[in-house]
Order: structure tokens, then sequence, then C-alpha cells
């Protein structure tokens, strides 16, 4: 059986998922320790679910390493733990970020039910096609 591979991030199903994720932007505050000195570091989420969020920070933090979460827009704080590494593109690293504790209103946003297929969800304007506005 080799042509037998471990599935990639992406593809794994999404009933394997505890939450849903969301693709969306918002600020964010990381907070920790590095070498013992306290860090705090202003960045933007690439997803969020009830369990965290993926972010790129350009401080270095390593897997299971305990930080926090601020909601920017709410001040609420999280203690949570660097979970995943992921690609490093423009000196900032994708870091998957787990709550110590599930927090699904922590980000103030409602999640799609489970059963949610996004390649199901209705586009905008029809049928029409970006070549065929009008610019009505």
């Amino acid at each position: 059986m080799s042509n037998m591979r471990a599935p990639l991030p992406r593809e794994i199903p999404a009933e394997r998922r505890r939450s849903q994720r969301v693709n969306i932007a918002m600020p964010v505050l990381v907070r920790g320790k590095r070498g013992g000195q306290p860090f705090e570091e202003q960045a933007f989420t690439i997803s969020v679910n009830a369990h965290g969020c993926m972010v790129r920070l350009s401080t270095p933090v390593t897997r299971m390493q305990e930080i926090a979460i601020v909601n920017v827009k709410t001040a609420e704080e999280l203690p949570c733990k660097v979970s995943f590494l992921g690609q490093k593109e423009g000196g900032k690293t994708e870091v998957g970020v787990e709550f110590c504790e599930p927090s699904p209103v922590f980000w103030r946003i409602a999640f799609p039910p489970e059963d949610w297929d996004p390649s199901e969800r209705k586009r905008p304007g029809g049928s029409r096609t970006p070549s065929s506005s009008t610019g009505d």
C-alpha cells in the first residue's frame, strides 16, 4: 500500500473537527514569554473556532507554549497553548492556538451549524458573472 499517504491538514473532513472554523481576520493581542521576558504582539486571526484560532506571529513560539489571546474588541483575555506551527512567510509563522477551555462566545460571532457545507452557499448576484456586469 505504498500509494497511501497521510491526509494533509486541509484534507481532513470537517466532521472530525470539534467545532466549525470561520475564516475571519479579527484583531488580537498575543501575550507570552520568550526567554523569560514578556512579549506582546498585535496580530490578526486567519481563522477562528470555539477552541482557538490561527494567527501569524513574528515572535517565535514553540509547540505547547503557554500564551494568552486578547480579543481587542472586548478586552477579554483567555489562556491558551500553541498547538501547531505552520508555514513561515514574510517573517511571520502560522501559529495554531488552542484555548485551555473551549469558549464559543469569545469571538462574539455566530458559527455556522455543524452540517453546513460552504460549497453549497448561495452566491450573491445569482447567475450574473463579473464580465456581464452592467455597473448598476
